[in-house]
């Protein structure tokens, strides 16, 4: 995930676990003085981050709906504000979510040094969590999930509770990686260890989510997948790929 912090505690079901794991929260707070380096510790997020944006908002409602009204996105784990404000440069209404008080800090210093151009929708950053805005009643018409559903404790439940934040009509984006033996090699290993794409410990593999399991959490959230795609990094970038076995990212709607 990019950033977490404690979740309160609350009498549902649902809201009664901590979405993420303390360990996650300090490890991605370290990383988010570095965030917006594109050289930095956070570069695979760069290299997938048009891909990846531009695939959601394919599979998102119009930024804008027929009365001119801006929808309403919440970008949670947004980390630094990568993915926030592709999104708020497309025209969303864009709330970036994240329990990391160090990554929200970093998101908002960004910002204030790189303005967003006037035709941006606007652009909010807060420090919490997705149950805080559950007990407030909060609704979105899109949810943007990416690289952050392999991080926290329950990943069913969490996406029951953000399934539960959707508007009718709404969608959620979610990108993750799948359990394979490949990404074993290639985004553990290879990445933290040989290549040092990413610092060691970025990633526990056994809670990566296979397309399958996916597909069952979803289902049991009331959510049904639309469109799934893999997504491969090659010399031109990252590209859309059918081949899963590593990186995906995966459209629901709520039946």
């Amino acid at each position: 995930m990019k950033g977490g912090a404690h979740m309160q505690h609350h009498d549902s079901p649902v809201l009664s676990a901590d979405s993420v794991a303390p360990e996650e929260i300090a490890h991605f707070s370290d990383l988010a003085a570095r965030w917006w380096d594109p050289a930095g510790p956070m570069r695979p997020l760069h290299a997938m981050n048009d891909l990846r944006t531009g695939w959601a908002m394919r599979h998102l409602p119009a930024p804008q709906a027929d009365d001119g009204a801006r929808r309403t996105l919440l970008d949670i784990g947004c980390g630094a504000g990568l993915a926030s404000e592709a999104f708020a440069r497309a025209g969303f209404d864009v709330t970036g979510l994240d329990a990391s008080q160090a990554a929200i800090t970093a998101a908002r210093l960004h910002m204030r040094r790189h303005p967003l151009p006037p035709s941006a929708g606007p652009l909010s950053y807060r420090c919490g969590s997705a149950e805080e805005l559950v007990a407030e009643g909060a609704r979105f018409d899109a949810i943007s999930v990416l690289e952050v559903i392999e991080h926290v404790t329950d990943p069913a439940a969490f996406l029951r509770m953000l399934g539960g934040m959707l508007r009718p009509g709404g969608a959620l984006v979610v990108s993750t990686m799948n359990r394979t033996w490949r990404s074993m090699a290639m985004a553990k290993i290879g990445a933290e260890y040989v290549l040092r794409l990413l610092p060691v410990g970025t990633h526990d593999w056994r809670k990566f989510i296979t397309p399958a399991e996916m597909g069952q959490y979803a289902a049991h959230a009331g959510l049904r997948i639309t469109d799934a795609a893999g997504m491969v990094p090659g010399l031109g970038g990252w590209r859309e790929s059918r081949d899963m076995a590593v990186n995906y990212i995966a459209a629901m709607v709520r039946d």
